[in-house]
């Protein structure tokens, strides 16, 4: 088990609340350096090939400034592939994107999609981006990532943490346990392991005590608490909760 579980912090949603008016404030810049200051280990941004949220100059200036690795979220295109090429974030991981979504909607296609997706990753590899795919946690899509050379894994845990929200316990407990077994698949394949989407308090305090995992990777549920709590305070929450979880408390 890795001794502390790393905590990547979301920005887009202070994107999303700025670009609703328009301007330069809310600036998601200043988000992450203050989530930095209150103990993130990485910051993680979205750019849509929409913009909908994060802007190519957003990128630029975390690229530029951040004291903490960066993350680069984006769909597995050449126009991605080529601002990857550009900004080079410490990492990239490729996720699936409709224009149509909300939010991203399930893993990417690793199995359907390995033609398309080879190339790419060999070029983020080249531009020295740790490649990690955002994926379902399930043998057929982890054994094809660990194939085509991606070193990282993103398991998507939505489809648990809807369970849980909605108090389906036995989907809860069929998707936290298929979660747990995709975690250690991936992990003997050599795979580092990390996880997101719908992440709160409470389901990554139960989360981290899976050893497989070394990351996590979340951004809404933290913006949204900030309303009412404040960034620092949020962050600092969800550190505790992913501490207690990984020491079994």
């Amino acid at each position: 088990m890795a001794e502390r579980l790393r905590l990547g912090v979301n920005i887009d949603h202070v994107a999303t609340v700025r670009n609703a008016r328009g301007g330069a404030v809310p600036d998601p810049v200043r988000a992450a350096h203050l989530a930095i200051a209150a103990g993130a280990d990485g910051i993680t941004a979205h750019l849509r090939e929409d913009r909908r949220h994060i802007r190519d100059t957003d990128m630029a200036r975390l690229s530029s400034e951040l004291s903490k690795p960066l993350n680069f979220e984006m769909a597995a295109t050449d126009e991605m592939i080529a601002l990857a090429e550009r900004f080079r974030p410490h990492a990239a991981c490729l996720v699936p994107e409709k224009r149509e979504e909300r939010t991203t909607e399930g893993g990417l296609d690793v199995v359907g999609q390995q033609a398309q997706l080879a190339p790419r990753i060999a070029r983020l590899k080249a531009a020295g981006c740790r490649v990690s795919l955002f994926i379902e946690p399930d043998a057929a899509p982890i054994e094809t990532a660990a194939r085509l050379g991606a070193p990282v894994v993103e398991l998507h845990t939505g489809s648990w943490c809807h369970a849980v929200a909605d108090g389906n316990a036995a989907k809860a407990e069929a998707e936290f346990q298929r979660l747990k077994g995709g975690a250690a698949h991936a992990a003997a394949l050599g795979l580092e392991v990390h996880a997101g989407h719908g992440l709160d308090y409470d389901t990554a305090r139960r989360l981290a005590a899976v050893p497989a995992f070394v990351e996590f990777n979340i951004g809404h549920f933290l913006i949204g608490e900030a309303i009412f709590v404040g960034l620092e305070a949020a962050i600092r929450g969800m550190r505790k909760a992913m501490d207690e979880g990984r020491a079994g408390n």
